[in-house]
Order: C-alpha cells, then structure tokens, then sequence
C-alpha cells in the first residue's frame, strides 16, 4: 500500500490507511494521489472492484466520496453508465 504524505500523518493508523477525511481541501489534494495510486493501471474495475481497493486505504467507510473524487480530479475515469472504471496515466491531479 502506498503510503501518505508526512502533512497526513495525524489522519494515518498504525496500519498505514487513513482513518477520517481532512476538512482542509489541501489535505484531501494530498491523500488523492495515495488513493489513485492503490488502482493498478491498465485494466478495467467494477464499482465493486475500486470500492474494494479505496477501502484497503481507509477506515472511515465512504468509497464512494473517494470514487467521486478521484473522478473528478482526473486519476480514475469510467464509463458513462458507471459500470467500468480505470486508472488514468495522469500522475498529478487536474486543475480543479
């Protein structure tokens, strides 16, 4: 599991996932590239599937705002029905 930045580490359990979301939005911009990073590139998921693998990364139970999240800043993209969902080849977030 890839690990989040030193400004995060209040957020971190001993077990390296993040347990709350930060209020601030320059910490959420923070732990996205963590998240993102959790997805292995080059294969399609389910929401299922990408569900599963945000929730190895967090204790505080909502996949789907990470999901959203990373949609939105350009890390995952998905089909339009929102059956599929895949890693994007970008390593830094998109203007948001």
């Amino acid at each position: 599991m890839p690990e989040f930045p030193p400004e995060l580490k209040n957020f971190v359990d001993d077990a390296g996932r993040l347990t709350q979301w930060p209020s601030k939005q320059k910490l959420q911009l923070a732990a996205m590239p963590v998240f993102a990073q959790g997805i292995p590139a080059g294969r399609h998921f389910t929401e299922r599937e990408i569900n599963e693998l945000l929730n190895q990364c967090h204790t505080f139970g909502d996949a789907a705002l990470l999901r959203r999240s990373l949609c939105d800043l350009g890390y995952l993209e998905r089909t339009r029905d929102g059956r599929e969902y895949w890693r994007t080849t970008h390593d830094t977030p998109l203007e948001a």
